[in-house]
């Protein structure tokens, strides 16, 4: 047995994937053979969803069908609705509702929690897909609850980004929003054997259910170490814009030993390529913006930041990473900060479905050791003499 130690498991190969593929040194994320740059701009959400799901591209009546099967499980019963207006009434974090939400996903429908078949391209396991429909249904209805209103009942002629934008706020998106968040939506499905999608795959590695991997993979991400960095990286920039001076604020936050939000990343030494494609998804979005003036601080920001980081730690990569860009976009196309992460959820979701199920097309159960450091040789000693 190997008896190193590996904190965090850190390089450590634990499981092949045809799902992604990441090149931290150049910068490069293939999702499903396709390089990240192509397809977030490209694919619809529904499109990459059956990529990670069946290993290929849906023709146009297998596209159809699948969008019209999420869209039919998009709904939620009286009794999930009431445990989320609870949540809201008592004001807990929008995460929380979620994790409410999502363990409550298969009440009152007729598909059941329990392991599942191998991929194949005959048909995707329904829960798989209830999950990946259903968690805008979730984060839209708490947060209507959260602001006093009614819920907005999700709508079977859009599209998931559409219909996640229209529950928010009762009115259809314009075009290039909904543009703006697919392309979100695609550039953050999947990345690897990150922790919520660890934890997913360990789940399930014990013959457990899709219901189960996926709760256990939202309090994954509700932790800030992983999901929970792109509303802080917006109250940044808001101040940045507020103070009229990136540069001076950047020297202030290093001079005072302060970590400046959305650079630097666990596994790239160079920008997150990521990064490079919310950055062009959010110029996009510019055009047809009001705010000009905070995307253009925005740019200034980044490059005075990275130059500032490149001096301050010259033995230390710290590149922009995918929250830098996350913030401004989700900001753009009207997603409260609050709901950042619960949003990077809707995403990942599918990620965490197909490697679920990647899991359970030849499953190991998943049991590392650990090396123990106690006392040894202790007597027992009965209280009254303790």
């Amino acid at each position: 047995m190997n008896d190193t130690i590996t904190p965090g498991l850190e390089g450590v190969t634990v499981a092949e994937t045809r799902l992604s593929d990441i090149d931290g040194e150049n910068g490069e994320l293939v999702i499903g053979g396709y390089p990240i740059e192509e397809l977030a701009t490209r694919a619809t959400y529904e499109e990459t969803v059956f990529l990670l799901f069946h290993d290929r591209l849906p023709t146009a009546a297998e596209l159809d069908d699948f969008r019209s099967d999420l869209a039919s499980r998009r709904g939620i019963s009286a009794s999930v609705r009431d445990v989320l207006r609870h949540a809201a009434e008592a004001e807990k974090p929008a995460m929380d509702a979620l994790r409410m939400g999502t363990a409550a996903a298969n009440l009152d429908t007729d598909e059941e929690a329990r392991p599942f078949h191998p991929i194949g391209d005959e048909a995707t396991p329904a829960l798989a897909r209830r999950l990946v429909a259903v968690f805008p249904t979730i984060i839209a209805t708490y947060w209507r609850y959260r602001q006093g209103s009614d819920p907005v009942e999700p709508r079977e002629d859009l599209g998931h980004a559409a219909n996640y934008l229209y529950m928010l706020t009762g009115d259809r998106p314009d075009e290039a929003v909904v543009r703006g968040l697919e392309t979100y939506l695609n550039t953050v499905i999947d990345h690897g054997v990150n922790a919520s999608t660890f934890t997913a795959r360990t789940v399930v590695s014990t013959e457990s259910d899709l219901v189960s991997a996926a709760t256990a993979a939202v309090g994954s991400l509700k932790g800030p170490l992983h999901g929970g960095a792109p509303g802080p990286v917006l109250e940044m920039l808001r101040d940045v814009h507020e103070s009229g001076d990136p540069a001076g604020y950047v020297t202030e936050k290093l001079a005072a030993g302060e970590r400046l939000m959305g650079f630097g990343h666990r596994v790239y030494r160079v920008r997150d390529p990521r990064a490079a494609v919310l950055s062009s998804a959010t110029d996009r979005l510019i055009a047809e913006s009001s705010d000009v003036d905070f995307f253009e601080t925005v740019r200034e920001f980044e490059t005075v930041a990275v130059e500032a980081l490149r001096e301050h730690n010259p033995d230390r990569r710290l590149e922009t990473n995918v929250e830098f860009y996350t913030a401004a976009l989700l900001d753009g196309v009207g997603v409260p900060k609050q709901l950042f992460t619960p949003t990077f959820g809707v995403s990942r979701v599918a990620g965490w479905m197909a490697h679920a199920l990647e899991q359970l097309d030849n499953n190991t159960l998943i049991r590392p050791v650990s090396r123990y450091i106690g006392e040894t040789n202790r007597s027992w000693t009965p209280a009254k003499d303790r």
